[in-house]
């Protein structure tokens, strides 16, 4: 894209920003952000801002291989607003978790059609998590490359990642005791596997002294190929990370205790997954393409009868 373009892309934000303020910061921030704020992105944005789902856009929370999330608020109150960069994110490190993934069969094999898909796989998986009653960030709405969800902090500041945060040997058995649980109960209750639980992918709320698992794009169904394997790294992942503070089990034994199934979870189950708003449009689009077809058939016949 042309610095001119850019420019002139710019300048249109900042007479829109004057109306309706949802950028905190100016277009320089912007510019800084090219890779995230494509011109389709900016739009998708002032949608949801128009439906009040983002009242201003702050600075970046985190910034990762595929996404940058930033902190918003909005009529939700705080939320973070996760933005699959589609220039830029590594997709093909997405293939293995998507692909197989019996959800998420029909999709194109090209970058933008499996950022798309990612993102609602990591809405459902969300959604999935949250119905399991595991704390994670409550999904509110997602839209081609951007998903608005529950800010896991309080005043801006997000939830340190357990590598920042310093447990006591009390507190580390506690946390360890939480994750293991989380990690049943998703298995369980939600019929998944996280993929890439780590110390990187788990906040502390230190007042409560709680995990919350975040980062769930990859995680899959229990029926994907590949569960089982990526379910033992997740736990030898756990094992590695909490071997410090002289917590050791063995991997048989833990993967026996997250499939272990309670009276409790009786009253769990995986539902049907609600229709993203992604999702929704795709099928508008398929329905009008099929009425279009339709009515040139229809003309066709109309002219051969001539």
């Amino acid at each position: 894209m042309g610095h001119k373009k850019i420019d002139k892309q710019m300048k249109q934000i900042e007479d829109k920003r004057s109306k309706d303020r949802i950028f905190k910061k100016d277009s320089s921030f912007l510019k800084a952000e090219e890779n995230v704020f494509d011109v389709p992105t900016l739009k998708l944005l002032y949608t949801f801002s128009n439906k009040g789902y983002i009242h201003e856009l702050g600075g970046s929370v985190s910034t990762g291989k595929e996404a940058n999330v930033f902190y918003a608020t909005g009529e939700d109150g705080e939320v973070a607003v996760k933005i699959y960069r589609i220039s830029s994110a590594t997709f093909k490190a997405m293939d293995p978790y998507i692909l197989k993934d019996p959800r998420f069969t029909h999709i194109r094999h090209n970058r933008k059609d499996i950022i798309f898909a990612w993102t609602q796989k990591e809405f459902q998986n969300l959604l999935r998590i949250q119905k399991a009653g595991i704390r994670s960030p409550k999904p509110i709405i997602c839209d081609r490359n951007v998903l608005i969800m529950q800010f896991m902090g309080k005043d801006g500041i997000s939830y340190p990642l357990l590598k920042e945060t310093q447990l006591d040997e009390e507190e580390a058995r506690l946390i360890y005791a939480q994750v293991i649980e989380a990690m049943r109960c998703i298995f369980v209750r939600a019929a998944l596997v996280h993929a890439d639980l780590s110390e990187y992918n788990i906040l502390i709320d230190t007042e409560k002294m709680e995990p919350v698992i975040i980062d769930v794009g990859q995680a899959v169904t229990l029926n994907h190929p590949n569960a089982v394997e990526f379910l033992i790294r997740d736990v030898e992942n756990i094992k590695r990370f909490f071997k410090k503070y002289g917590i050791s089990e063995e991997t048989k034994d833990l993967l026996k205790r997250i499939k272990q199934r309670t009276e409790e979870d009786d009253n769990f189950s995986a539902e049907p997954e609600e229709e993203t708003e992604g999702q929704k449009n795709e099928t508008e689009e398929q329905e009008n393409e099929t009425e279009e077809q339709e009515i040139e058939k229809e003309q066709d016949s109309n002219n051969a009868l001539k």
